[in-house]
């Protein structure tokens, strides 16, 4: 668990940051052959991203980051891929196995296995908005840092590039739970449009113009907890530590006006395509 951040609140501010994209992952106990994905991004993942943009090593100290709060609101959750893999060598030679000799190199495969096959998970199509906070001269070098990165930034892999707008700027002297309360809703068009017909079909609440959404929040006192603060992204000293977390819902501006459902046919009848959002 870090530390708890001691500056002074006047001293603190929030970075927002929009982490949309086609696909996103965000590991969190992935093996080799299985990769999977948290239905949200991790602390290990954030941190990763900001110490990127930063211009930071792999050896170096993560310290400051780490100790940064963090908040994550669901904008749009996406859907889950699952992507099939086989890894073969090109010059068709048995696979080495993850094993090592004495001179540190990897034993082949006994008996010889010429594929291995991989599962790895992604969000397709997720958007969501991420606080951090901190003490203000920090969070404002890491907002300029995002919008001009040192290292190219990826949503949990480096495969997985983000869209853009990533930052939303810096909100000095605002609360990390209001920040993310106040910043409108960020799902895509699609999303937002879809919403709109539910509210005018009564499958949506009246009040068109603010959405619930899902949300998570750094708080030691929270009652579950997460396994991704990284100690370390050396790769040959990895390592993580754990972080309570509260969950709770946020109602938050949709930019949408408010609209009245319409009355429900007189006979009874019903919009089989109304459960798709069509």
């Amino acid at each position: 668990m870090p530390a708890t951040d001691s500056t002074p609140p006047d001293d603190r501010a929030v970075l927002l940051l929009r982490l949309a994209g086609p696909l996103q992952s965000w590991g969190d106990r992935s093996a080799f052959n299985r990769r999977d994905t948290t239905p949200q991004p991790t602390k290990s993942g954030v941190v990763g991203l900001l110490a990127a943009a930063a211009g930071r090593p792999r050896e170096a100290d993560l310290t400051d980051l780490v100790g940064l709060r963090l908040g994550v609101r669901v904008d749009q959750p996406g859907t889950l891929l699952r992507d099939y893999h086989t890894v073969s060598d090109y010059r068709g030679l048995p696979l080495p196995q993850a094993g090592v000799n004495a001179k540190g190199i990897q034993k082949p495969t006994s008996p010889s296995k010429h594929t291995h096959v991989t599962h790895r998970y992604y969000l397709q199509d997720a958007v969501f908005l991420v606080a951090v906070e901190g003490p203000a001269e920090l969070v404002t070098v890491l907002g300029e840092a995002v919008t001009h990165p040192a290292f190219p930034l990826a949503l949990g892999r480096r495969s997985c590039t983000p869209t853009q707008p990533l930052s939303l700027g810096v909100r000095r002297g605002t609360p990390l739970e209001t920040a993310l309360a106040e910043e409108p809703w960020q799902a895509n068009e699609q999303t937002r449009k879809a919403y709109e017909r539910q509210a005018k079909r009564g499958q949506a609440p009246r009040r068109t113009d603010r959405v619930d959404l899902a949300a998570s929040f750094d708080d030691p006192h929270g009652d579950d907890t997460c396994q991704d603060v990284p100690l370390s992204f050396d790769p040959r000293r990895r390592g993580f530590s754990s972080r309570k977390v509260r969950h709770e819902w946020l109602s938050v501006p949709t930019g949408l006006r408010a609209a009245v459902p319409t009355e429900p046919p007189a006979d009874g009848g019903h919009d089989p395509f109304a459960l798709l959002g069509w």
